[in-house]
C-alpha cells in the first residue's frame, strides 16, 4: 500500500486549518512542514490555491501567519529552504484556450456545464484564472494542487459535487484508491481531534 508522504499530509493540514481559520493550529502544522521539508515557496503557493477555494480572507491570513513563522525561525537561527520560484504565464497566451485545455486535461471532454451556460463570465474567470494563472505556476504539481483543493473542499463541507469532482480529478492524475482512504481518515483526525 502507497501512503501519502509527508508532504502530501503537511499541505493538507495546512490547507485544513487555513480553510477554517484556525490560525494557531496552522501555525503548529505549518511549523511541522517546513521542519519536514516543505520549502517556504511550496508553504507560500499552497497557501495561493487556498484563496481559490477558501477565499482571500482565510489566504491572506494564513499566509501573514506563515511570514511571521518564518521570521521567528530565521530570528532563532532555523533556515528554511527557500525552494523553486513559480512563474508567470507570458502576456502573449491566451488564458481562456489555455485553461481549458488544463482543465479538460483533468477533467476530460465535457458538455458545457449549466452554470457555465448561465453566467459565461464565471466559466471564464475559472479558465483563466484557476486553470491559467495558477496551474501554470510550477511550484506545485498538480497533485499537490488537487489535494490542496479536496483538503479545503472537504474542510468546508456542504460541496458534494465539487469534492467528488476533484477527488477524481486527483485519482486520475495518481492519487490511489488507498491513498484517498489515508486522505478521508487524515481529514476526520483534523477536523474531530486537531494536530
Amino acid at each position: 500500500m502507497v501512503s501519502l508522504d509527508k508532504k502530501q499530509v503537511n499541505f493538507i493540514a495546512t490547507a485544513v486549518y487555513a480553510t477554517l481559520g484556525d490560525l494557531d493550529n496552522l501555525k503548529i502544522a505549518f511549523g511541522k512542514a517546513l521542519d519536514e521539508g516543505m520549502t517556504i515557496n511550496e508553504a507560500k503557493e499552497a497557501m495561493l490555491h487556498v484563496y481559490a477555494y477558501a477565499g482571500f480572507p482565510r489566504s491572506i491570513n494564513a499566509t501573514n501567519v506563515l511570514r511571521v513563522l518564518i521570521d521567528d525561525r530565521a530570528s532563532a537561527g532555523k533556515k528554511d529552504a527557500v525552494g523553486v520560484a513559480s512563474s508567470e504565464l507570458s502576456a502573449e497566451i491566451d488564458k481562456n484556450k489555455y485553461g481549458e485545455e488544463i482543465r479538460t486535461s483533468l477533467t476530460g471532454p465535457r458538455p458545457q456545464p449549466a452554470y457555465a451556460k448561465f453566467s459565461p463570465a464565471l466559466d471564464d474567470f475559472l479558465k483563466e484564472h484557476l486553470f491559467a494563472d495558477l496551474f501554470a505556476r510550477v511550484t506545485l504539481t498538480q497533485l499537490e494542487r488537487e489535494l490542496i483543493t479536496i483538503s479545503v473542499l472537504a474542510t468546508l463541507q456542504n460541496v458534494p459535487a465539487q469534492l467528488e469532482t476533484h477527488t477524481k480529478i486527483a485519482q486520475g492524475i495518481g492519487l490511489t484508491d488507498e491513498q484517498v482512504e489515508a486522505f478521508e481518515q487524515i481529514i476526520f483526525n483534523l477536523l474531530t481531534n486537531g494536530i
